[in-house]
Formats: C-alpha cells, sequence, structure tokens
C-alpha cells in the first residue's frame, strides 16, 4: 500500500466547499505554559464534529451509484459513525453504523440523528470487525473502515495540509494515535511538505499500542483499554496505517486520564473551546512536558468535540475530586 501527497491533494478537491476548513487557534497562556509556540488545529469544529468527516467523505464519494444505492456500512465508537452517516446522507445512501453499546449517549443519539441504523455491540466481548463483515456481506453494504483505508487516510491527512498552509514553519505536530489514520495521513503531507518535522502520536496510558508496536517493531495487541478517550481505545494499529506510521512517525508519547481532563478544562478555560478526551491529548502532552518543545513552533491536532454536557461535567466533577485539596 503506498500512500502519497497526491493522494491527500485530490482528497482535498472532493472535500473543497463541503468539509469545513477549521481555525488554527492560538493562546498566549498556552505558549507560556508549553514555552512553545502552539498552533491548534480545531477539528472539534468539523461536520460531525471531529477530524472523521474528511476521511469518511473521501472514501464514500468515491464510490459507484450501485454502491451508493446499496448502502455503506461502518463500526465505530462515534465520531467515525457520525462522519459515515452524515457523508452517507450527502450522497444520496444510507448508513448501518456497528456502534459499542456503551459509546457515550451524545455520540449514539448524533449517529441516529443523521439518520442512519445502529447496530448494538458488547465491546468487551465480541469482535466488532467481525460483526461489520459479516453484516456487510448479508445486506451487500460497502464497508468503509474507520481507519484502515487508503482513501480514509488521505482524507485524514487534509487535516495537516491545511495547518501547513496556514502555519508553513511548524517545527513539531502532536497527534491524537488510535489506529492511525489520522497520523498516516498527516505524516505523509508532513514530511513530504516539510521533511525536518518531528511527528509526535499521543495515546491514553491506558492503551499504548502504538507505542508498544514502534518499539517491538510489528503490531503488538492489547486489552481493551480502560480510559476515558473511548475514541482511542484500539487495540491494535491498523495494517495499512502502521506501514505508514513505522516509516514517519518519530515518537509517541502518553497521557493519565486525569491529565486529559486537565487538558479539557483549560481548553474550554482559556481557548474556550470544548474538546472530548480523545481531542485534548496533544494538549495533555504539551501541558505536563511530555515533549521537548521549548522554543519551537508546535501544531497541536485538537481531533473532536464530541462530548455532552453532562459528561463533561462529570470528568471535570470526578477528576477534581480525587485532587488533593
Amino acid at each position: 500500500m503506498s500512500l502519497e501527497l497526491a493522494d491527500v491533494e485530490r482528497a482535498a478537491q472532493r472535500l473543497a466547499g463541503v468539509a469545513h476548513r477549521t481555525p488554527v487557534l492560538t493562546s498566549r497562556t498556552l505558549n507560556e505554559r508549553a514555552g512553545a509556540h502552539v498552533h491548534v488545529k480545531a477539528e472539534n469544529v468539523q461536520r460531525g464534529g471531529a477530524f472523521k468527516f474528511r476521511g469518511a467523505f473521501n472514501k464514500i464519494s468515491s464510490l459507484d451509484e450501485d454502491a451508493l444505492r446499496r448502502g455503506v456500512l461502518a463500526y465505530s465508537s462515534g465520531n467515525h459513525a457520525q462522519a459515515v452517516a452524515i457523508a452517507a446522507a450527502l450522497l444520496g445512501s444510507r448508513a448501518t453504523i456497528v456502534m459499542p453499546e456503551d459509546a457515550p449517549a451524545a455520540k449514539l443519539d448524533a449517529t441516529r440523528g443523521y439518520g442512519a441504523e445502529v447496530v448494538p455491540y458488547d465491546r468487551w466481548t465480541e469482535s466488532r470487525e467481525q460483526i461489520g463483515a459479516r453484516l456487510a456481506a448479508e445486506r451487500g453494504l460497502e464497508l468503509v473502515r474507520p481507519y484502515d483505508d487508503p482513501l480514509v487516510m488521505a482524507g485524514q491527512g487534509t487535516v495537516a495540509l491545511e495547518l501547513l498552509e496556514d502555519e508553513p514553519e511548524l517545527d513539531v505536530l502532536l497527534v491524537p494515535m488510535s489506529g492511525g489514520g489520522l497520523m498516516a495521513g498527516c505524516a505523509t503531507v508532513a514530511k513530504a511538505r516539510r521533511p525536518g518535522i518531528r511527528l509526535v502520536g499521543v495515546e491514553p496510558a491506558a492503551g499504548d499500542d502504538t507505542r508498544r508496536s514502534l518499539a517491538a517493531g510489528e503490531r503488538v495487541r492489547i486489552d481493551v483499554p480502560p480510559t476515558i478517550a473511548d475514541g482511542l481505545q484500539a487495540t491494535e494499529p491498523g495494517e495499512l496505517t502502521f506501514e505508514v506510521n513505522a516509516r514517519l512517525v518519530d515518537e509517541v508519547v502518553t497521557v493519565t486520564d486525569d491529565e486529559i481532563v486537565e487538558a479539557m478544562v483549560f481548553l474550554f478555560d482559556r481557548l474556550k473551546i470544548v474538546a472530548e478526551p480523545s481531542g485534548a491529548v496533544g494538549i495533555a502532552a504539551l501541558l505536563n512536558g511530555k515533549i521537548d518543545a521549548r522554543g519551537r513552533s508546535v501544531g497541536v491536532v485538537l481531533s473532536g468535540g464530541n462530548v455532552g454536557a453532562a459528561r463533561f461535567a462529570e470528568l471535570v466533577a470526578t477528576t477534581s475530586a480525587a485532587r488533593p485539596g
């Protein structure tokens, strides 16, 4: 599998006028805390509340009329689900989504609200890949994988394409990592446009499958990680994404759940934006000194903002209660 800058540029053409060109935000306080010049790519205001719309639309818009008529199927904890549902509706197709029973209510409700059929499963005892493959075969649906697909990866890479157009002198780019599609697309762009850039993936401490895999030189499978970052609960990197990331990613760091909530609160208080746990991991890494960013120009992908008000309040209250007075 080959993923090139030209693939991402073609994806950008498909997405033009459909996906939002999300803003790049700065904060004097964040710069002071990090000792760096920080540029936050706010994908929390993308259609569907996360970067996932880019890859989903790029994939589904490439299907022929017969495939669109039959419909598409995806498996996801929430953000890819919403993205596929929106993209399918825009393109006159229909979506079936396999989602875990314990997915956040806000994500379940939004996915149904966009017109998708939701098929629930138990993420702790069942395989979403097996369920998805079976349903797709039974119903004749086109499978839209959340990350292990070149068209999806290329779509996600448009995040870095835009960021580097706005901030071409970046020294470091921090990207949340789960299955690895966002990083694979962004890394392809970043290393082509700015070869000396340092690419840093960020994972929850309980779900460091990519960090372990890169250290081992092969994909390592872990148990479903117990973390509040529900969008980063992959149990192993994708086959295609790992091929790209093993070549291009310089480092992977991890953050704890408490550090993630601290970052969510910081973004809310200082930048006046809402980030879901998975979206805030890059900021968590910066605030807690997980990388040496001093004096550098740093890009951070804030990958999504799909967290309900009640869940946000619960996380803040629980974490605050756990801290010594």
